[in-house]
């Protein structure tokens, strides 16, 4: 059965900022992470998945991210990359997607933030995501993270997940099992009146929670947050060889 979903937005336009040093002479998408660039894992991924078109919007560094696309086209197969160009302007996330509505079209979508990676444990998980979209009850569904089971995440958590799959946000002072995984399906109508310019993606995840259609699901596996230069490094090392396990009774691989 055909999939409604092939195409996917990659977010890799960001500064880098907690990634520096690394980051002064490369885009943070580039940063290798097991011999690769990070943006690569991310790309394969999506290859995986059946994805047959990719829209990627480049600001920082952008001739060193769009040369290294153009010669990884060339030289393996995959899906057709586009690019966004926003090198005079900054969006943000939800401003980034909003500004190539136009290449995407009228179908949902995936939206995949380039520096996120995990260890998938059985199936994939961009795969499961894709299965779970259900565009009737959803205008936006979330790849979640346990808490517990993340390396170089160190905050409260994001979402509390009912057991239909809605999502609301932690309460101040609470903290929460579900983190954001970084890889997240969305329907163009929910762009609709979306703000002008620069924007978070956030704006439009609390339009979807005040209806009701904003869920989540799961990561199967270990979900990596390299956000710098030390966290790549526990990630190296757990990809390894899982050197970075937690202890029993604190997310143990299983």
């Amino acid at each position: 059965m055909k999939s409604e979903i092939e195409i996917a937005f990659v977010l890799a336009a960001g500064l880098g900022k907690r990634m520096r040093p690394l980051t002064d002479t490369m885009p943070k998408p580039m940063v290798p992470l097991a011999g690769r660039p990070l943006v690569d894992h991310t790309l394969d991924r999506l290859e995986a998945s059946g994805i047959k078109r990719v829209i990627l919007n480049v600001h920082y560094m952008a001739d060193v991210l769009e040369a290294h696309i153009s010669a990884r086209t060339r030289t393996r197969r995959g899906p057709f990359v586009l690019i966004s160009n926003e090198r005079d302007e900054v969006l943000e996330t939800g401003g980034g997607v909003a500004k190539a509505l136009r290449l995407i079209g009228e179908r949902p979508f995936l939206i995949c933030n380039s520096d996120t990676t995990w260890v998938e444990k059985d199936a994939s998980n961009i795969a499961r995501l894709i299965h779970a979209w259900d565009a009737h009850r959803m205008d936006c569904l979330l790849l979640l993270a346990e808490k517990d089971r993340s390396l170089g995440y160190e905050g409260d958590g994001d979402f509390h997940m009912a057991a239909d799959g809605k999502l609301n946000r932690r309460g101040e002072g609470e903290t929460s099992p579900h983190v954001f995984a970084g890889v997240s399906i969305a329907h163009p109508r929910m762009f609709a009146n979306c703000p002008e310019g620069a924007f978070s993606l956030n704006v439009l995840w609390d339009r979807a929670i005040a209806a009701g259609r904003l869920h989540g699901m799961v990561l199967d596996g270990w979900w990596m947050h390299v956000g710098s230069p030390s966290a790549l490094a526990d990630a190296e090392r757990f990809i390894a060889g899982h050197d970075s396990r937690p202890a029993p009774g604190n997310g143990e691989w299983k």
